[in-house]
């Protein structure tokens, strides 16, 4: 246990005698040091028993005394130790009284007690404390060990690092939802601390930060990040009522180093089956259901057996913008999506089939399962992304999915949402999709002829075309709507005919008509 000022006021061989502060003895003391100096605060730490034999003191000026006195207490000075028999035969009452005031515990050493006597007591003290804490933790890192390899490792793991430390502990997975809490009642509280973790997620791992429980609480919460890559792999949270000492210090590092490895080895497993998902996806597009449940054998579960919905992502925005296919953050806004959705289908019991490939995120999961509410709740927070999601079909049909899916995406995209489900893509009008450069571009080259012909000649033929085309090829109801006969309506649609070199008795040709003077309108 950590020496303090009453175990050297104790100690018998010191002869140490206490004139001051009796009730402040309780102190920790980290060091001791000798100085003469009248103010050695700036060569202290904190947490020192200073000696003295006040040969530089001036003990015939009480403010003086009390200065010196309050500079040691502003310094974090815990203790005052005066050896007698030198400068002074007996320890000065005005700095007996100053150390009253201030509270700071005054020991008298007698002059046949050495200063060095002091030095190694309390080297001897701090080394035994720092023994037997570094032993601790050799103890616990075995004890935390075991706990890791038995059933329900991770559980396990954090319980007995809660009990340790006397606080809680939580691992949260990469997106920075908890996977686990010790005890129980900790889950609720390691929940609230996603923006700490958010932070803590921008820093390459491993990277540590102590921070401030969550409010109502007075815990003080030390966080680290776990992997060895450029994206921590999850979190680990302990909180505690006091600071940590060495001792839990050497529990925690036993902690994350036991979690990293667990994740680190896991890597080529979730690489693998990675590549797994891959292929399988590949045979259902292909049309190939029978080899891919075969491929897939017991690993998704009964996903291939029931209607399926298909999710395919992209991150939106212009090149080199965050959350674009040029930007630094593109990559990120698909994992979080795919973190986030791993996660949820795993505390859900749900099997899905996540794959990542040329900059896009493909999910392929049940009809109705949390993990696709997830993933558009996640969209709907996040920039820089947009999503497309089939109907439910069954999985002989994801190739029916798949282009459901894309041109959903396609839509989302076009009207710069989030996401769009096939099934909206009906919903509402056509026109706004038409707002793209090469519609445009389209719609200004096939009227170009009409225009250049209205601004040189009589005739108005993009506005009877127009007209024309509203009333469905109706004479009289066109031409009186244009305020004209309706032989004239007639030569001037001839005209048009003439002009562009196509018939206007073609549905097509009036399709494509009607469409350009809505882009241009």
């Amino acid at each position: 246990m950590p020496l303090t000022l009453a175990s050297l006021a104790h100690h018998t061989s010191l002869r140490l005698r206490v004139l001051a502060a009796g009730d402040r003895l309780g102190s920790e003391v980290r060091w001791v040091h000798t100085s003469e100096l009248e103010d050695p605060g700036p060569y202290l730490e904190g947490g020192e028993l200073l000696l003295t034999t006040g040969l530089k003191l001036a003990t015939g000026d009480p403010a003086a005394v009390a200065g010196y006195v309050r500079r040691l207490a502003a310094a974090g000075v815990v203790g005052l130790g005066f050896g007698v028999g030198v400068g002074h035969d007996e320890v000065p009452a005005a700095l007996v009284a100053a150390a009253d005031d201030a509270q700071l515990p005054l020991l008298e050493v007698p002059r046949a007690t050495p200063f060095i006597a002091i030095s190694k007591a309390v080297s001897a003290a701090v080394a035994a404390d720092q023994y037997q804490a570094v032993t601790a933790g050799f103890e616990a890192q075995r004890e935390l060990t075991r706990a890791a390899l038995a059933p329900d490792g991770t559980g396990r793991l954090l319980a007995r690092l809660a009990a340790h430390v006397d606080g809680w502990a939580a691992l949260y997975d990469a997106s920075g939802a908890v996977l686990a809490a010790a005890p129980e009642w900790a889950g609720r509280r390691a929940a609230r601390l996603g923006g700490e973790i958010d932070r803590l997620r921008d820093l390459p791992a491993p990277a540590s930060a102590a921070v401030a429980g969550p409010a109502g609480t007075e815990d003080r919460v030390e966080l680290q990040s776990l992997g060895t890559g450029r994206r921590p792999r999850g979190f680990l949270a302990v909180g505690t009522e006091e600071r940590l000492d060495t001792s839990a210090r050497y529990v925690v590092h036993a902690a994350v180093a036991l979690l990293t490895l667990s994740l680190e080895q896991s890597r080529a497993l979730v690489d693998a089956q990675g590549r797994l998902s891959a292929a399988v996806l590949r045979m259902l597009l292909a049309g190939e259901a029978e080899h891919a449940r075969s491929t897939a054998g017991r690993l998704y579960g009964p996903l291939l057996d029931a209607p399926v919905r298909l999710l395919i992502a992209e991150p939106t925005g212009a090149p080199g913008t965050p959350g674009t296919t040029g930007g630094a953050s593109q990559p990120d806004v698909l994992t979080r999506l795919a973190e986030r959705t791993e996660t949820t289908a795993v505390r859900a019991g749900e099997r899905l089939l996540v794959v990542t490939t040329d900059g896009r995120l493909t999910v392929l999961a049940a009809d109705g399962a949390a993990a696709l509410t997830s993933a558009a709740e996640l969209a709907e927070e996040a920039d820089g992304v947009a999503l497309g999601l089939s109907a439910p079909v069954d999985p002989a049909d994801v190739p029916t999915a798949h282009g459901q899916a894309e041109r959903a995406l396609a839509v989302a995209r076009r009207r710069g949402v989030n996401l769009v489900e096939h099934g909206e893509i009906g919903v509402g009008s056509v026109v706004p999709l038409l707002a793209d450069d090469a519609v445009r571009a389209f719609a200004e080259g096939l009227l170009r002829p009409l225009r250049e012909h209205d601004a040189t000649s009589r005739g108005d033929l993009v506005a009877s075309l127009s007209a024309w085309l509203a009333h469905h090829g109706q004479w009289d109801a066109a031409a009186a709507d244009l305020g004209v006969h309706r032989h004239t309506l007639r030569y001037r649609m001839r005209r048009v005919e003439e002009i562009l070199g196509r018939s206007l008795d073609d549905p097509d040709v009036r399709m494509e008509l009607w469409l350009a003077l809505k882009t241009e309108s």
